[in-house]
């Protein structure tokens, strides 16, 4: 290949936008592939992105579910001690009445928290919402804020009486069984979600640098053929000079 051929190898080449621009590639006419690659690249450091700023909202609603859910535990504590109090025989049946009625206050403050906790206008512990999905990164992959049930009635303790002294403590430990199952998923789920959060965290981070080192390659890349280039301008230019020399010596021998 002659020093001309090279040289225009080059001309359909520009590697000044690609040293100007990093190394990223703007345009398929620049490199189709590498564009295509870069795109799905961009495409998986979003997911990723967004994927743990959906888990960082699913971590929030958990911790409000637990914080209220530890609430309805205090309230279930107490119940257990004014029903053990109860359970005294020397207790007339107005201390009992009286009892009972702190027991309704305590019951009507579950129902209140179960009611109450929710997260951007979601229930959580009502059983009037589904479990929620949390979509984790762009590829499909979920978490999920488990809901649950935690009224009285579904504690079992709706008709939890003790003014007549028959009833039963286990109806309270059972209720407190409950409640500790749900909370023994709440957590569960919460040490997932931060999990697959700093796993999408050390993803992206892994991506862009990734991506960060292929713009660098090709800019370093473009930079040696930029100068290869002009090394190759030079030497034309220059073997030009010399035919044109060479050709002019040659004439004035000639009309020597």
């Amino acid at each position: 290949m002659s020093v001309g051929a090279i040289g225009n190898s080059y001309s359909s080449y520009s590697p000044y936008s690609v040293i100007s621009s990093g190394g990223q590639i703007k345009s398929a006419a620049q490199d189709a592939a590498g564009l295509a690659i870069n795109k799905k690249t961009e495409a998986q450091i979003t997911g990723l992105d967004q994927g743990k700023e959906n888990l960082k909202d699913a971590k929030s609603a958990l911790n409000i579910e637990d914080g209220a859910m530890e609430g309805i535990a205090d309230y279930l504590q107490n119940i257990k001690e004014l029903a053990i109090q109860a359970k005294n025989d020397t207790l007339s049946d107005e201390d009992r009445k009286y009892i009972q009625g702190q027991i309704d206050e305590y019951k009507q403050g579950i129902d209140d928290i179960a009611n109450g906790t929710t997260y951007n206008e979601k229930n959580l512990l009502n059983g009037t919402t589904d479990n929620l999905k949390i979509a984790a990164d762009g590829n499909g992959s979920t978490a999920q804020v488990s809901t649950s049930n935690s009224t009285v009635e579904k504690l079992g303790l709706k008709d939890f009486d003790v003014t007549s002294g028959n009833f039963n403590l286990d109806d309270i430990d059972k209720a407190m069984e409950t409640l500790q199952d749900s909370r023994t998923t709440t957590g569960t789920e919460t040490n997932r979600v931060e999990y697959a959060a700093s796993y999408n965290s050390k993803a992206s981070l892994e991506l862009n640098g990734f991506q960060m080192d292929q713009n660098e390659d090709r800019a370093i890349e473009a930079l040696q053929e930029l100068r290869t280039k002009q090394a190759l301008d030079v030497y034309q230019s220059q073997l030009q000079n010399k035919q044109q020399e060479d050709a002019e010596r040659q004439s004035q021998l000639f009309f020597a």
